[in-house]
């Protein structure tokens, strides 16, 4: 004799099956990553310079970063149950070849390279001759699908090619290219403190043939500071608060940068004080706004664009130099 369970029953344990499911989507991480905002952060109590102190006073400089974790299966299917929730795969996120730490140590060169370059900007701004002797080809990204891929990480520097130095931007484009297509290259690159020795092969530009191993580089220079300026953001990786920390490293020195307004900077800088585009923008925006903010410098362009759709009242102030930041600053007047 079979018995039946009755409708309360049922219903009683659908709704247990249901939150199981819940839990295991909730639980279960899956293969990509997710993009989600975080609050906005004071610069002043991570900059020290020997021979000043912070100024006193309203305001302050603010950084930005993005919370970045795998995402749930739950999250997957539904991304946007996180206001500002961005899926990424991890293709997207991580060179070839890269696993999670060392794209974590990666995005930690990237923080330490912008603090010093960040530090020269503002010293130079406040008429302190910086020395910056050039040192290799700093590698931003690679190429899916060309020799370096794999080989080479972001934060690699180039820094010899058949024994032959690379000491600019200029030395790697001349060496590769003097060497047809199909010729085998012993590349030496730093890693952090270690120096490496990788083999591969050129292939040919499909825009304009000549030989290339697909990566994009910069300058990468040592730098001399004349005052000592230490900055300290723990475990944050990334370029991005590059702006910010120059911004508060001038504050430091004396200069009345944010007038009294909460200023938050994000923006990758060069050394000629440049600013360029980041990624996580909309997260950035919305943890600002989050963050009762008064103005948001970005890089111009569709940083700029984007920030916009997403400030609600924070003031959203396009920069493509650190010049240009500190005008638009001192055009804001006086707070309170």
């Amino acid at each position: 004799m079979r018995r039946l369970l009755s409708p309360g029953r049922l219903l009683a344990a659908g709704i247990a099956l249901l939150g199981i499911a819940f839990l295991i989507l909730w639980l279960t991480p899956s293969n990509e990553y997710i993009f989600l905002p975080d609050r906005a952060r004071t610069v002043e109590p991570l900059v020290k310079i020997a021979g000043h102190h912070p100024r006193p006073g309203p305001g302050g400089i603010y950084f930005v970063d993005i919370l970045v974790r795998k995402a749930t299966l739950l999250e997957r299917l539904f991304p946007h149950l996180h206001e500002g929730g961005e899926l990424v795969p991890a293709r997207d996120l991580q060179a070839p070849g890269q696993n999670d730490r060392q794209r974590h140590q990666a995005d930690l060169r990237q923080m330490s390279r912008s603090q010093s370059i960040a530090a020269a900007v503002a010293l130079r701004a406040a008429g302190y001759k910086v020395v910056a002797r050039p040192t290799g080809a700093l590698v931003d990204q690679t190429a899916a699908g060309l020799p370096a891929a794999g080989l080479i990480q972001p934060t690699d520097v180039i820094v010899s090619i058949d024994g032959s130095p690379v000491r600019t931007v200029g030395d790697l484009r001349r060496l590769i290219r003097s060497r047809p297509v199909g010729t085998t290259l012993r590349i030496a690159i730093r890693r952090g403190s270690e120096l490496r020795r990788v083999t591969m092969k050129s292939v040919s530009d499909p825009q304009g043939g000549k030989p290339i191993i697909g990566v994009a580089v910069e300058q990468a220079a040592d730098i001399h500071l004349p005052v000592p300026v230490k900055i300290d953001a723990g475990d944050v990786g990334g370029p991005s608060a590059g702006l910010a920390f120059a911004l508060d490293v001038l504050e430091e020195l004396g200069r009345n940068v944010d007038n009294g307004h909460r200023i938050a900077a994000t923006g990758e800088i060069a050394l000629d004080g440049s600013v360029g585009p980041i990624g996580g923008i909309v997260q950035k925006t919305i943890g600002v706004r989050r963050s009762g903010i008064d103005v948001f410098l970005v890089p111009a362009g569709d940083n700029a664009r984007a920030a916009q759709r997403r400030a609600g009242k924070v003031r959203i102030i396009p920069v493509q130099s650190f010049q240009q930041a500190l005008h638009a600053l001192a055009t804001l007047g006086r707070k309170g």
